[in-house]
């Protein structure tokens, strides 16, 4: 019950911090940490109760965090900090995430939710590895790599643009 109330917050706290007109730069960085702290606690469960299906899927999740610790070592070098984009690919891996973490901790179940979401974490950080090497400037809430395509136009266009 725990976890739901944690995801289905995590969803609603970004909407609700918009329509209140709170939501700033240092309050999304604050969301992706809370994400990040957030899913360490649901690895930690899972090799506590399921090792074995952990260990079963080391090299697919040892590759989820590598491709993670490249964008991670990118947004240093380039910002100095992490990104916080939240994109749609983040979205969707938050989505299979949930499927995964619900199919292992409630049918112990592993396979393809978790297939899903290894893949899905990969691509979303792929994508935001490619648009920290567009963008020239830190942003934060940039949707995909053609939102930051755009906006890399625009930026270099208009480096006065504080958009």
């Amino acid at each position: 019950m725990g976890y739901l109330v944690g995801f289905f917050s995590d969803i609603f706290d970004g909407i609700i911090a918009r329509r209140i007109g709170v939501s700033n730069q240092q309050l999304r960085q604050a969301d992706s940490w809370a994400d990040v702290c957030f899913y360490i606690c649901v690895f930690v469960s899972a090799w506590l109760v399921h090792k074995d299906l952990v260990i079963a899927f080391q090299v697919p999740l040892l590759a989820v965090v590598f491709v993670q610790l490249v964008w991670w070592i990118v947004n240093l070098l380039k910002y100095g900090k992490p990104a916080s984009y939240h994109t749609y690919s983040a979205k969707f891996w938050g989505i299979t995430l949930f499927i995964a973490t619900i199919a292992l901790f409630g049918f112990n179940y592993a396979g393809i939710p978790l297939w899903l979401a290894i893949i899905s974490g990969i691509i979303h950080t792929v994508e935001e590895i490619a648009m920290t090497l567009l963008l020239p400037e830190w942003k934060h809430d940039v949707l995909s790599v053609f939102h930051a395509m755009r906006l890399r136009q625009k930026l270099i266009s208009d480096p006065l643009s504080n958009d």
